[in-house]
């Protein structure tokens, strides 16, 4: 069950990364359009979708992880304490600004630039934590492969 979650989670982590990156992009790209189309609508949907998905893939690992121990001196070892606190902070952290960008600029604002705009800044503002949070394997303290 841990390998298919830990497979599932990585795997999906690249869908989820490009479909942000579209979103940044077309938010970009369709500012000066004057148009918010339900091709837009759909961009900003899926990528907050799978954002969700691996949230719940996410917490399923993070019970049963064995990089995930909250023994004494956990906090002291920087792979218990990423896994166990400092990656799924910011996941959920960007994973809120995620779906409040998108709640806002759909339901709030009137405009196109405006929500276009939204988008982009609060898609932008996800990808950076996302990109914080990743346990790359250039982090050599993680014990992280591309796993």
């Amino acid at each position: 069950m841990y390998n298919a979650l830990l497979h599932s989670h990585s795997g999906l982590r690249w869908i989820a990364l490009i479909l942000i990156i579209v979103a940044i992009f077309n938010a970009a790209k369709s500012q000066n359009s004057g148009k918010y189309l339900k091709k837009d609508k759909m961009i900003n949907l899926f990528a907050m979708i799978f954002m969700h998905i691996q949230l719940l893939i996410g917490l399923g690992l993070y019970f049963i992880s064995p990089k995930v121990t909250f023994v004494d001196g956990w906090m002291k070892e920087s792979m218990t304490r990423f896994f166990g606190m400092e990656h799924i902070l910011l996941m959920v952290i960007a994973i809120a600004i995620i779906t409040m960008g998108r709640s806002k600029a759909e339901k709030k604002l009137k405009g196109s630039r405006d929500k276009h705009r939204k988008i982009m800044i609060s898609y932008s503002i996800a990808l950076i934590l996302i990109l914080i949070s990743i346990p790359w394997p250039f982090r050599e303290a993680l014990h992280a492969g591309w796993m």
